[in-house]
């Protein structure tokens, strides 16, 4: 009986096994952690990517596990409001929710471990590929154990050891960036609306939310520089003050109530960029594995499970055949990658134009000045400045291309 072996129990893996298992495929999900709890996982869904959970059939566990709308959008520069956009951004449309990313595996683990022809092998990690010739027929664990498969799919993140045992490239963007990640206890103007606030003061810029467990949430830019292994003065400031300083009075005052709850700060380091080729004979790449997204404006998680989408629209019929071939196989991974490719592309354009914007802001203090005095106080600029944000973020909250479930 054919079968594939998926590396890697995030959005794309592990969506992607519980919809090829639930349909019959023999499938082999690999993870080298023996737990979903991880200091960050991104958490926010899009409509583009309610509506991928949506079609999996998995909006019940959304339902069942913790979850939360975000209410608005403000921006607020130099302690002044910029403006806000309140959710959902279109009528009827789906507010921004921000999930369990660790509760949200875990229910689709558990829908995967009903069928029969599903196995999870968790805690080993992926040592190498194994080859017949140039095609990769399988893949052996640090455990030595060797496993067989008629296609491997990589879907283990942006450090993926998938890609560079298969030796595929990685274009990466330049970054100027790395986000400190921290968490501290919630306080009731977040209890009362949940709004995501950008904050910039100065060159200092976080985001700040309420996230889905119930602990306020912010990610800190740090010039890249500063984040270098060999500069370590990020790591002695006092935070609370820190980020008090940079915040309006009244966000001032929260972090300095809150600050014996606020954790030692979490550097997660940018990769952004794209394969320029995902596949490879009896091999494919899916998620961060083939294209690591920014963190800006939330698009991994939603790109991961579309990504799931699409290949098991071409997978399926390919392994529901009473005899498997490799042909076959070989026309149909270039089609995955030609498929998604140009929504990924898309996207993370729209993602540099974002930070574009923000670091016009940080570099220039005539244009923050601009922004935070003049601006408010002219209606009609206001609101074009606004239409023109909104305008960018219903592209990504779309998606640019259709996805649909066919199979």
């Amino acid at each position: 009986m054919s079968q594939v072996v998926i590396i890697g129990a995030g959005p794309a893996g592990l969506t992607l096994a519980m919809l090829l298992a639930q349909r019959g495929i023999q499938v082999k999900l690999v993870e080298a952690s023996r737990s979903f709890q991880r200091t960050f996982r991104g958490e926010a869904l899009m409509p583009s990517g309610l509506e991928a959970i949506e079609q999996m059939g998995l909006s019940d566990v959304i339902a069942d596990i913790p979850h939360r709308a975000l209410d608005a959008w403000e921006f607020i520069i130099e302690s002044r409001r910029l403006f806000r956009v309140d959710e959902p951004m279109e009528p009827g449309g789906k507010p921004c929710t921000l999930i369990s990313q660790p509760a949200f595996l875990a229910a689709v683990l558990a829908r995967a471990s009903q069928c029969p022809n599903f196995e999870f092998i968790d805690g080993t990690a992926v040592r190498d590929l194994v080859w017949a010739e140039d095609r990769v027929v399988g893949v052996t664990l640090g455990d030595n154990r060797s496993i067989w498969a008629d296609l491997v799919i990589g879907a283990d993140g942006r450090n993926s050891i998938v890609r560079q045992r298969a030796n595929l490239d990685l274009d990466r963007e330049p970054q100027s960036y790395d986000i400190l990640w921290f968490k501290l206890a919630s306080s009731q103007p977040f209890e009362a609306e949940n709004i995501f606030y950008s904050v910039l003061a100065g060159s200092d810029g976080f985001g700040l939310f309420l996230g889905s467990e119930g602990q306020l949430q912010v990610g800190w830019s740090l010039e890249r520089e500063e984040s270098a292994p060999a500069d370590k003065a990020w790591q002695q400031l006092d935070w609370v003050e820190k980020l008090a300083t940079a915040s309006p009075d009244w966000l001032a005052a929260v972090f300095r109530e809150q600050a014996d709850s606020l954790e030692k700060p979490f550097l997660l380091s940018v990769t952004v960029g794209r394969a320029p080729r995902w596949h490879m004979l009896g091999l494919l790449l899916l998620g961060d594995a083939a294209h690591p997204m920014s963190p800006i404006r939330a698009q991994g998680i939603n790109m991961s499970l579309r990504d799931a989408i699409v290949a098991a629209n071409h997978l399926v019929p390919l392994f529901q055949q009473s005899s498997f071939a490799s042909a076959a196989l070989d026309r149909v991974l270039p089609q995955i990658q030609a498929e998604r490719e140009p929504e990924i592309i898309k996207v993370q354009q729209l993602q540099r134009a974002e930070i574009a914007q923000g670091e016009l802001l940080r570099n220039y203090p005539l244009l923050r000045y601009g922004a935070s005095r003049i601006v408010p106080s002219i209606p009609f600029l206001q609101r074009r400045i606004r239409q023109s944000w909104i305008d960018r973020q219903l592209q990504l909250r779309r998606g640019i291309t259709s996805v649909s479930l066919t199979v």
